[in-house]
């Protein structure tokens, strides 16, 4: 069945736009006519049914992804199988994939960057828990909805396309520039292999382009496995560059343990704690994963302690060394050894001893020396005197000494003089700029306007989206606050609706082309008025209307406007109008006067 406006599938989910085609098939934006809910229907292309192995493994993943239970990953509420096609019934997620933010905006600040990689890292978790690998993250299957939060979209697809021949349909299954070294080289995927490819949309977020390419998909797949990836911007805080190289590490085991401990040093790093950060995965301090995060002094047994006899040598323990010694001593003075006799001798037993007594003059040289030393002592001794105060004061009481001592200790202050102040983003996200401007200053910063994605809703003009910098900043810093910008205004519809009435002039019936929304808004309802009818329902996002003739009215009007987002209307169209057919009434005779006579 091919899928087009108003065609149903499995009798309940009818269409009523496209929202894109991928290589897989259309979605759709359907609504279920049993519970009146809204919804995306994801419509596989013909040449995937022909593989009965294909289906059963897609039906099997469509059962395993709608167990997944997660705020982050979009929901799957059907699955079904008719006229020759298979389809997806998920849920219908606001907002634009992160794919065309990034082709907006093509670099995002690095606090954003980390509370994307939280939060689709805390999704990947849950999935993984649940023993499923995407296999496929990339920029065009996050979704992020206007209030920031991120879902994971297309869950488990990509896992089955995979395992599908390519001789079969010809196509290359997944997205190249995402794909693991594992994935690259034939292996099975992993866990890992998720991390490995959110690193990936990280280093593009924060670096305005993809860390490998080529000219063909096997030269890219070639680059995941063999090449470096180029060092990221120095506008990028080390902390965060270390934690999305180490997720796009080669090897599995140098990654991130976990999607969960991922998410924790990436909502770390958004928050400015890098010691958190470091905790979780210590590669955000540059060091491998065997490395410990701690404190910075080295541990006491790292203390190299010399031996025993290594400490300290002192001359003369030994008994050759002392021999020698004593020996010069005596040349010196004047004396000789006694010839012939053993110096070890001479050391055990002193007695023994039979040297010649020194000369006379030898100590008189003694006595020399030892007058000289205490002249010498006796100078230094003056010297200090002299450099000392006189005490010509009695000695200081108590109090005086107190008064004295106390000046060094003044200099010191008690409390010091705070240099820095702490950012945290989450603080300002959806203030007006107004606000968040004054809160800014208040804590001695520089708060600086920049405008940033256009809002979708009318309530977000002029909030704050993002901050920059975050964590310990320098008092007198100027602090950027990115805000949504004005909401564009929708065009203003150029064709009047068609206006029919039956022929027995009761009922009108009006139509009027789709209307297409700004980007980034999406259509909630059209807005018809009729002059000369009562409209019988609100027709919602449907095209046509039916509207009842009022009694007497000889021609209906109408005219349309569409309505974006929350609230963001067009101008009315021009009018479109029929007349009402008119019943005929019987000619009458009016009755001939008579003549009195």
């Amino acid at each position: 069945m091919r899928p087009a406006a108003g065609v149903s599938f499995g009798d309940r989910y009818k269409l009523s736009s496209r929202i894109a085609i991928g290589g897989m098939g259309e979605v759709w934006e359907a609504t279920d006519q049993v519970i009146g809910r809204t919804v995306a229907i994801k419509i596989l292309k013909d040449e995937y049914m022909g593989d009965p192995g294909f289906l059963e493994r897609f039906r099997a993943e469509a059962r395993h992804a709608a167990l997944v239970n997660h705020e982050g990953i979009a929901n799957v509420y059907d699955y079904g199988e008719e006229n020759g096609s298979a389809y997806l019934v998920m849920e219908l997620v606001p907002g634009e994939a992160l794919s065309t933010v990034l082709e907006r905006e093509r670099v995002l600040p690095p606090d954003q960057v980390m509370d994307i990689v939280s939060q689709t890292a805390l999704a990947l978790h849950a999935a993984h828990k649940a023993g499923l690998v995407h296999r496929d993250i990339k920029p065009g299957n996050l979704l992020i909805t206007p209030d920031r939060r991120v879902k994971i979209t297309d869950f488990g697809i990509a896992r089955i396309a995979d395992q599908v021949p390519l001789t079969a349909t010809g196509q290359v299954m997944g997205t190249v520039q995402y794909l693991s070294p594992e994935q690259a080289s034939g292996h099975a995927a992993n866990p890992a292999t998720d991390i490995y490819s959110l690193g990936i949309v990280a280093y593009e977020a924060l670096a305005g382009r993809r860390p490998f390419t080529g000219e063909s998909q096997v030269a890219i797949a070639m680059a995941h496995i063999n090449d470096e990836p180029p060092a990221l911007p120095v506008t990028v805080p080390e902390p965060v560059r270390n934690l999305v190289l180490a997720a796009i590490a080669k090897k599995p085991d140098d990654r991130p343990a976990s999607a969960e401990v991922f998410a924790r040093a990436a909502r770390a790093l958004r928050d400015g704690n890098v010691t958190r950060a470091a905790q979780a995965v210590p590669a955000v301090l540059g060091l491998t994963t065997a490395d410990e995060v701690g404190d910075a002094t080295a541990p006491l047994d790292r203390t190299a302690v010399m031996d025993e006899g290594a400490r300290t040598t002192v001359l003369g323990t030994a008994a050759g060394t002392t021999e020698v010694m004593k020996d010069d001593f005596d040349t010196l003075i004047g004396g000789t050894p006694v010839e012939g006799e053993e110096q070890s001798d001479a050391l055990v037993s002193p007695a023994t001893d039979e040297r010649k007594k020194p000369a006379a003059w030898v100590w008189v040289l003694i006595g020399a020396i030892v007058l000289f030393a205490a002249a010498l002592a006796w100078f230094a001794v003056a010297l200090l005197n002299s450099n000392a105060p006189a005490e010509t004061t009695p000695p200081p009481t108590a109090a005086e000494t107190t008064a004295v001592e106390t000046p060094p200790e003044q200099p010191t202050p008690s409390v010091s003089t705070p240099t820095t102040v702490s950012i945290a983003q989450g603080d300002f996200i959806g203030l007006d700029y107004d606000t968040a401007a004054t809160r800014i200053s208040e804590l001695g910063l520089t708060p600086a306007r920049a405008v940033g994605p256009v809002a979708t809703n009318p309530d977000d003009v002029n909030t704050v989206t993002a901050v920059s910098p975050t964590g310990t900043v320098d008092l007198g810093s100027t602090v950027t606050l990115t805000v949504y910008d004005s909401m564009a205004t929708p065009n203003t519809p150029t064709t009047a609706p068609t206006v029919t009435v039956n022929a027995a002039g009761t009922q009108a019936s009006i139509s009027w082309p789709s209307f297409q929304c700004p980007p980034g808004q999406s259509l909630s309802s059209y807005n018809v008025n009729v002059s000369g009818a009562e409209l019988q329902s609100d027709p919602g996002t449907a095209t046509t209307a039916t509207a009842t003739v009022s009694e007497g009215s000889s021609i209906v009007e109408a005219s349309y406007s569409a309505t974006c987002g929350s609230g963001n209307t067009s101008a009315d169209s021009p009018t479109g109008s029929a007349t009402v057919p008119q019943p005929s009434s019987p000619a009458t005779t009016e009755p001939t006067p008579t003549l009195g006579g």
